[in-house]
């Protein structure tokens, strides 16, 4: 069948765009017809469809009208019109719109009658900030969908106006149905799915539990011990970046790498040179091979986030490659890691624990091998595109 997936970007920006682009591929191995829709952007990936791509905002950098498109795009919503228009898709695909695409695009969905399922990559319908944190803390004070709670609370970036525009976002999402439109949603984590449902989202029976997909054909595995510690995300404090270099500082025979880019890194990068970490490398932005290389050649990748992670892809890529996580005990993590067997778990923001769990991995390369190579068997077995495939057609299915 013919079916339109529907994100911010076309291009690897974070995890969602990974799955958003490894699914159309998937999609298309199977035989259907995908029609992306996507925010324009010079970075996009080449497809004959971006010229159906409506105008991006760039959150960082606004120009002027783009608060006004951040809360409603009508430029999204015609070029949606368009491309349903011309293209007549059976269903659509919903991942991260928000913000770039709004809510605008709904509307046209639904006049048509198409099915709508939407993968919940975070936690947008429930908390105007996506992310379940105000002040460096988790936050679930908006439950119920109470989003002018988030304002005295100053939850995006601790600013009264970007919280006012978040919050005003949220408002006009919910005024036009953003939950009640879609058919299906589709979450992740079973973490994720519980607390849609606790803050009144959505009902159990409209929501699947699907877990994100790596191919592992597409992953060599490595063999042997590794040699360095490695992070892999955006550098923010709630990633808990700062509790892994002190966690990390008395281990100085070991290279610890953090890979990625974010509003911290210089701060932090100040902080492990001030501190002479000789051993904290900031390698900047990976993806690719030379991501896969860095993790191959890992002792364990470190997730020590210090909010609610839902299904992170970085976790899947390491078991696909063979290497061991070493990951917060909150959120969806628990839910790939397994305590002992493809890894280990701490309690967020505690260094002594992530001390502790860095010290076992680097003291027996040989054990925590063996871990990568239990990871790399849990991916064959449970998180594989054919298995994906089969239950997110099971959801089609039901939705057509």
């Amino acid at each position: 069948m013919k079916i339109l997936n529907v994100g911010s970007n076309y291009r690897v920006v974070g995890g969602s765009d990974r799955y958003f682009l490894a699914l159309e591929a998937l999609l298309e191995r199977h035989g259907h017809s995908v029609v992306p829709f996507a925010a324009r952007h010079p970075d996009n990936r080449p497809t004959p469809w971006s010229e159906y791509f409506p105008p991006g905002v760039d959150p960082d950098a606004p120009r002027p009208g783009d608060p006004a498109r951040f809360v409603y795009s009508g430029a999204a919503r015609r070029a949606m019109d368009r491309i349903l228009e011309e293209t007549r898709p059976e269903m659509a695909h919903l991942h991260v719109y928000y913000g770039q695409l709004t809510a605008s695009i709904l509307r046209p969905l639904t006049r048509r009658g198409l099915p709508i399922v939407q993968t919940l990559h975070d936690a947008k319908l429930a908390c105007p900030v996506r992310i379940f944190v105000s002040r460096g803390r988790v936050c679930e004070a908006c439950r119920g969908r109470h989003f002018w709670r988030a304002l005295p609370r100053r939850c995006n970036r601790g600013s009264a106006a970007r919280t006012a525009l978040s919050v005003l976002e949220a408002y006009t999402s919910r005024g036009l149905g953003d939950a009640d439109a879609v058919t299906r949603f589709v979450s992740p984590s079973r973490f994720l799915r519980d607390r849609m449902i606790e803050h009144g989202v959505a009902s159990a029976d409209r929501i699947a539990v699907i877990p994100n997909f790596v191919d592992p054909d597409a992953f060599r595995a490595a063999s042997g011990p590794g040699e360095h510690l490695l992070f892999v995300g955006r550098i923010r404090a709630v990633k808990g970046v700062g509790t892994l270099l002190r966690a990390a500082a008395p281990l100085r025979g070991v290279p610890l790498l953090i890979a990625g880019t974010g509003p911290e890194r210089a701060a932090l990068q100040a902080e492990a040179a001030r501190a002479g970490l000789d051993h904290v490398r900031f390698v900047g932005f990976q993806e690719g091979e030379a991501l896969h290389d860095l993790i191959r050649r890992s002792v364990a990748v470190v997730v020590p986030s210090e909010l609610y992670e839902n299904c992170p892809m970085v976790i899947l890529e390491a078991m696909a490659l063979a290497r061991p996580v070493i990951g917060t005990d909150m959120g969806g993590i628990p839910e790939l890691v397994t305590e002992g067997e493809t890894g280990w778990l701490f309690p967020a923001g505690d260094e002594v624990a992530l001390r502790e769990r860095l010290e076992r991995a680097v003291d027996d390369r040989e054990a925590a091998a063996a871990m990568g190579e239990a990871g790399r068997r849990r991916v064959e077995r449970d998180f594989g595109p054919e298995t994906h495939y089969e239950r997110l057609s099971a959801v089609y299915g039901e939705v057509l």
